[in-house]
């Protein structure tokens, strides 16, 4: 079972660090449709250019970045192979049945492919440089104007970056769990699917009842340091914005020119 990384950070002491974890979140979050600007060869290559350039502004081994895709890798396979054999255009290679692989469909794949790894990749960029109470400091800001519609976004916060820190203790503890099953002679690759359907119960209780007893305990000890909600609360964590985040924001700002300019070459 491949190592998680999401809400996992790795300290470090490069530029994305001392950026601002509002500025990452945004940056991240406008990628993601940003991409979408890119719709041939060229295009590609320069958002490529601009996810690597992040990557190694991290000064992070390469294996984080895999061991953050590898996850994944199935589904993005599958979306692409989708793409691959139901998408029609151009030129006609192979046809059976419903399926045909088509000049169209190969450039589509590889596309998805692309997109797709590009914003795993960019996700992981912020997850790994940026601790998960300053993701949901950031995305507290980032919600602060739906305040005007009554929205919990401090309370949304709280959730989220709650979630983000249990995520690998859940799955810290989800290996023990298996370690423990294979010690006692339970087989989880063996068999067909039905067969690894029922080997995976026998994790999910006891998994089901350690998270019952970290959230009791959690919230034992949210109360006996007297919180009561966020209102009127001061911040422990004062968000700064930086020269780093002026310097990456003017970058991912040349990159969206880059992609308008080239998009119909």
């Amino acid at each position: 079972m491949s190592k998680i990384i999401v809400g996992r950070y790795i300290p470090g002491n490069s530029l994305v660090y001392k950026m601002d974890p509002r500025g990452k979140l945004l940056i991240t979050i406008l990628f993601i449709f940003v991409i979408f600007l890119a719709n041939n060869p060229i295009t590609y290559a320069i958002i490529t250019v601009f996810c690597l350039a992040a990557i190694f502004a991290t000064r992070l081994k390469v294996r984080v970045f895999w061991d953050g895709v590898k996850p994944l890798i199935g589904l993005i396979f599958f979306t692409s192979l989708l793409q691959l054999f139901f998408m029609t255009g151009g030129k006609t290679y192979w046809q059976w049945w419903i399926f045909t692989i088509s000049s169209y469909g190969l450039v589509n794949a590889a596309y998805i492919f692309i997109r797709f790894t590009l914003i795993i990749l960019i996700s992981t960029v912020m997850t790994v440089t940026t601790m998960p109470l300053e993701i949901a400091d950031a995305m507290e800001w980032l919600l602060k104007p739906l305040k005007i519609f009554k929205v919990p976004v401090d309370k949304i916060a709280l959730v989220i970056s709650i979630a983000l820190r249990f995520v690998p203790t859940l799955f810290d503890e989800t290996l023990k769990i298996m370690n423990a099953q294979r010690s006692r002679g339970a087989d989880f690759n063996d068999g067909g699917l039905v067969k690894r359907a029922k080997a995976i119960t026998p994790i999910l209780v006891p998994l089901f009842i350690h998270s019952l007893e970290t959230a009791i305990d959690l919230s034992t000890a949210m109360e006996s340091r007297g919180y009561r909600g966020s209102s009127g609360r001061t911040k422990y964590r004062v968000l700064n914005w930086s020269k780093y985040d002026l310097i990456s924001l003017f970058c991912f700002i040349a990159l969206v020119l880059l992609l308008l300019i080239f998009r119909n070459h």
